[in-house]
């Protein structure tokens, strides 16, 4: 998973998987998800997002990681 802030459209995308997405949804006003091939969401973008979350701290809480 990454995230990726575009300073110059205000947005933050959080790509889920590097599959391609062939569709967008609009979940909610600002809020779009992407769509594989198969119908998996791969990616979610939030509009206006320095408006609704805070870009200043990062937590990861309890995530599986793979071994190294």
């Amino acid at each position: 998973m990454k995230l990726h802030y575009y300073a110059e459209t205000n947005s933050l995308y959080i790509e889920l998987k590097t599959t391609p997405g062939v569709e967008t949804s609009e979940i909610a006003n600002g809020l779009n998800a992407d769509f594989d091939a198969d119908g998996a969401v791969v990616g979610i973008d939030i509009d206006q997002a320095s408006g609704k979350l805070d870009r200043t701290t990062l937590e990861a809480m309890s995530l599986p990681l793979k071994a190294a």
